[in-house]
């Protein structure tokens, strides 16, 4: 579908100056199940769709724990997330070993974009077909980075990766400025809320998602699907309690119009009219 007579080699350029087999990765990434983050001023929270290839079998891992204070997700080729996932193992144990200290997040990233741009620059190798998502707790305090096939590498406040992202993007790009004063019970709801709107028809349960945790003074951890569950059923029951409440909120406004004087039975709405729908309607 996409083959052309510059894409045979990952260091071949197009005249269009492109490489074609590292756009490919990109691509790769870009057809996996989504991968949502956020962070606050105190926590890190990752989010993922779990997705089996069919009925009969397992969905693949994708939330890693890399060290204490860093875990991460992916979006693409799980088998290239693993082995990058062991390098990030490898490294956070070597310099723990060396300097008795944890490994700055920033660092480990960087090492980790210098490890995937070798691989646009050498004929036998391929590009990583896989997106990170990497949340971690430093002294400098909580960080989200996304590294890129390309060896790119960036810093957000909250970013969704994979298919059917754009969803997620939209509602966390809506919502990011109330992020960093939330709890992580807060976070947490936010980063549900994001993941249902990638799977977009399907309902949300702890069998097609997974969430992972990282903060001060909480190592990273992966939510189990008991928790997790009690987090959803919380997330809906909220939502039914909010609807509950604009249905009053909108019955007590229909109630309180005042007729105007002259002018017959229907006078002036105080509240919204009657034509005017609320906002669990629209």
């Amino acid at each position: 579908m996409f083959r052309n007579q510059y894409d045979t080699d990952v260091t071949t350029w197009s005249p269009a100056g492109r490489l074609h087999q590292v756009e490919y990765a990109m691509e790769a990434v870009k057809q996996g199940s989504a991968a949502i983050g956020l962070r606050s001023k105190t926590y890190v929270v990752l989010a993922t769709v779990n997705k089996a290839s069919s009925e009969l079998s397992a969905h693949q891992k994708k939330l890693f724990k890399i060290d204490n204070h860093i875990g991460i997700a992916m979006a693409g080729l799980t088998a290239d997330g693993r082995v990058l996932s062991r390098y990030m193992r490898s490294e956070c144990i070597n310099h723990h070993f060396v300097f008795e200290s944890p490994l700055p997040v920033g660092r480990l990233v960087v090492q980790v974009a210098d490890k995937a741009q070798v691989c646009t620059q050498r004929s036998w190798k391929r590009p990583y077909g896989v997106g990170l998502l990497v949340a971690g707790l430093d002294e400098a305090g909580p960080h989200l980075y996304y590294n890129c096939p390309s060896g790119n590498y960036a810093e957000y406040h909250a970013f969704a990766i994979g298919s059917r992202s754009q969803a997620a993007k939209t509602y966390l790009e809506r919502k990011f400025e109330t992020f960093m004063e939330c709890t992580k019970e807060e976070l947490i709801r936010h980063a549900l809320f994001a993941v249902k709107e990638s799977l977009q028809e399907e309902e949300l349960s702890s069998g097609n998602c997974g969430v992972a945790v990282v903060g001060i003074d909480e190592p990273f951890v992966v939510l189990d699907p008991k928790t997790l569950q009690a987090y959803i059923e919380a997330l809906d029951s909220g939502k039914d309690e909010m609807q509950t409440i604009e249905e009053t909120g909108a019955d007590d406004r229909q109630s309180s119009q005042v007729p105007q004087e002259g002018t017959g039975s229907r006078g002036i709405s105080v509240g919204a009219s009657e034509d005017t729908p609320t906002d669990m309607e629209t």
